[in-house]
């Protein structure tokens, strides 16, 4: 088994086995939903209270990640909320989004084991947020060719997108992706 499908596989045991609410997002999500693509990161987004995060440190130790609980203490109480944790055996990384919210998520298979993913509608907004912040404009084709191969691919529910990509200032950015993925 190729050492990414190996972490892959060790992260699903033992988040699901811990019982936090978890999901996949970035590049792994993009690919279920649209074109796969490589990466050399994994994105997962975790539902936790301060309680929580005990449970967190314990399942990412079991998943044999390099953790240093208090960087993961720190990151939750920042305004950023996100944190960086190297695999012990592996050249790969893992990004992990925190969140006391809750988070929106679909069920999925991922080498075969249940698992979870970003909704693509949750898919699609994150990414318009990631084009309107990203500059220079370039650097943000790799997340037009997500959204696009997600609208190609996967049925996603447009009236929920667009009200939500209006609230969020991006839906004339969607529009020119959608136009330029049907038109």
């Amino acid at each position: 088994m190729g050492r990414f499908e190996g972490l892959v596989k060790r992260l699903v045991k033992n988040l699901s086995a811990s019982g936090i609410d978890y999901m996949f997002t970035g590049a792994l999500a993009a690919s279920y939903y649209g074109t796969p693509r490589t990466t050399m990161d994994v994105d997962i987004a975790v539902q936790v209270t301060e309680e929580d995060l005990h449970t967190l440190v314990s399942a990412l130790r079991a998943a044999k990640m390099k953790v240093d609980e208090r960087r993961i203490y720190e990151a939750f109480e920042s305004d950023f909320r996100i944190v960086t944790l190297k695999d012990k055996s592996t050249p790969f990384t893992l990004d992990i989004i925190l969140s006391d919210k809750k988070i929106e998520r679909k069920p999925g298979k991922i080498l075969g084991l249940p698992t979870f993913y970003q909704t693509p509608e949750g898919l699609i907004l994150s990414k318009l947020r990631m084009i309107k912040a990203t500059v220079p404009a370039e650097r943000t084709v790799k997340d037009k060719d997500d959204v696009e191969a997600i609208l190609r691919y996967t049925k996603v529910n447009m009236r929920i997108l667009k009200k939500r990509a209006r609230k969020e200032g991006t839906h004339s950015i969607l529009q020119k992706l959608t136009i330029s993925n049907y038109g």
